[in-house]
């Protein structure tokens, strides 16, 4: 699994840098998003929803938000 540590990055940036690594990655590979953007809590899930990536988990421990994309198949 590959990690993309984006905290300290507000809206968009957290998202789109994860759809960047997500597109230079394997089929069915998934990706761990570490970030601090309190917005992040809500713009993974719509992420997910609208490119068809699966939001494998989202929690937060203290202030870091982490997140576990899988990349959409095809």
């Amino acid at each position: 699994m590959e990690t993309l540590d984006v905290r300290g990055l507000k809206c968009p940036l957290p998202v789109l840098k994860a759809n960047k690594a997500l597109r230079g990655m394997a089929p069915g590979a998934e990706l761990l998003v570490l970030a601090t953007d309190p917005a992040a809590e809500k713009d993974f899930p719509a992420f997910a929803e609208e490119t068809g990536h699966g939001l494998v988990s989202l929690a937060k421990e203290d202030e870091v938000l982490r997140v576990v994309l899988r990349r959409r198949e095809g």
